[in-house]
């Protein structure tokens, strides 16, 4: 018989069934229930046992005597090994048991330390030292009592055998729920991690848009202030500006994808709309770079939702046609489609090396993923592909009013 002290079931009352490991602080309710099984032993066994040693007039058996009140203090503190040892307990427990049934002068208390034993040998997984123990002492008390004489009534035969399937039964129900317990506390812990990591993932995307940007509209605004210091100085002092203004605007970004960190639910960035759009493509465009914005929309907005993932897959494509695609042109376009449902299209197109067919993830083509993300969260898609003309096409589809 194999025994198991240590099994899934770690949830369980942490008294009885607690971790085998280190000490159980003095006076803590794990000691308090710890105690409890040997406490209520004790309570049953003992008085009893020496108030029927004191007025069963038992003279001349002194030794049965003295070996009942050993025994009946014998069996609860086995118990105390229980949680440590549940297979080897209940199977002392029963041999005890066992010694008390066969040599008791008269009827005394059940011997409740088996019950507790049994109970938690089930619980804590030593199910076959419990059945084993159990089953050969139960047999060899019938057997050897019928050969020393030992008359059993039925109605005792039965209540005991009632009491040790309750023993068993109540063992198997605390299992069965600690195991539930044990499952429900992975679920959730599953579920806090499953949580961090999207919201470290959150925090890592609006990073990666925030500085990706502003670092892209920095590079290209100090070129242009370079290329006219000379020939233009105003045209450079307001490059120059323009770069000041940006680093303002992404260091108040960061701060506020960071103070998530300490608020919680605070929005990450404020929440951009469309009508920024504007600024973004005056802040990025330069004489080797001309952006166009395409506004096709109706008077009606779409949703605050869609707004905000269409503002950043623009900012995300124009940066990466910037930094990657070597374009002179790019065009964006903002346009409605109503079937089969209402959706805001946005399609950024530019006359770059474009993809040459590869997976813009595995060419390194920072922020796919980001794009891609924000668009499944409303239920939309990304497309990334070869333009018909040349460069590269970024097609974003979301929906026009709802999150999906």
């Amino acid at each position: 018989m194999s025994e198991q002290p240590h099994d899934s079931a770690e949830g369980m009352s942490t008294a009885w069934f607690g971790p085998d490991t280190g000490r159980i602080p003095v006076g803590s309710p794990q000691r308090m229930l710890l105690i409890v099984p040997v406490v209520l032993s004790l309570l049953v066994q003992l008085p009893a046992n020496a108030w029927i040693a004191a007025h069963a007039g038992l003279h001349g058996q002194h030794w049965r005597i003295g070996l009942h009140l050993v025994l009946a203090v014998a069996g609860p503190l086995a118990l105390f090994a229980a949680r440590r040892f549940p297979g080897p307990t209940v199977a002392v427990v029963s041999a005890l048991a066992l010694l008390d049934v066969l040599t008791a002068p008269v009827y005394g208390p059940p011997y409740l330390a088996l019950a507790f034993a049994i109970a938690i040998a089930v619980a804590r997984g030593a199910m076959i030292w419990a059945a084993v123990s159990v089953a050969t002492g139960w047999a060899a008390a019938i057997l050897i009592g019928v050969s020393i004489g030992r008359v059993w009534h039925p109605g005792l035969i039965v209540a005991a055998t009632a009491a040790l399937a309750a023993s068993f039964a109540v063992g198997a129900f605390v299992r069965t729920r600690s195991a539930r317990s044990a499952a429900v506390r992975a679920d959730a812990q599953r579920r806090r991690r499953s949580a961090e990591e999207h919201e470290r993932v959150r925090i890592a995307r609006e990073l990666h848009d925030v500085l990706g940007h502003a670092l892209s509209q920095m590079n290209v605004q100090a070129s242009v202030g370079l290329h006219l210091f000379d020939r233009d100085p105003e045209q450079a002092r307001a490059a120059l500006q323009n770069v000041k203004d940006t680093s303002k605007l992404a260091l108040e970004e960061v701060r506020g994808v960071l103070g998530v960190l300490r608020d919680g639910e605070a929005p990450l960035v404020p929440q951009a709309e469309l009508a920024e759009l504007p600024r973004l493509v005056a802040g990025l465009t330069s004489p080797d770079l001309d952006i166009v914005l395409d506004d096709r929309l109706p008077g009606v907005a779409p949703s605050r939702a869609a707004q905000f993932a269409a503002y950043r897959i623009v900012q995300e494509a124009l940066t990466n046609a910037v930094r990657h695609a070597q374009a002179g042109h790019v065009r964006v376009v903002l346009e409605r489609r109503d079937e089969p449902d209402p959706m805001l299209v946005v399609t950024v197109a530019d006359d770059g090396r474009g993809l040459g067919g590869a997976d813009p993830v595995a060419s390194g083509h920072g922020g796919v993923l980001g794009m891609r993300e924000r668009a499944a969260l409303l239920g939309g898609t990304v497309e990334i592909r070869d333009g018909a003309d040349g460069g590269a096409c970024v097609v974003a589809t979301l929906p026009w009013g709802r999150v999906a």
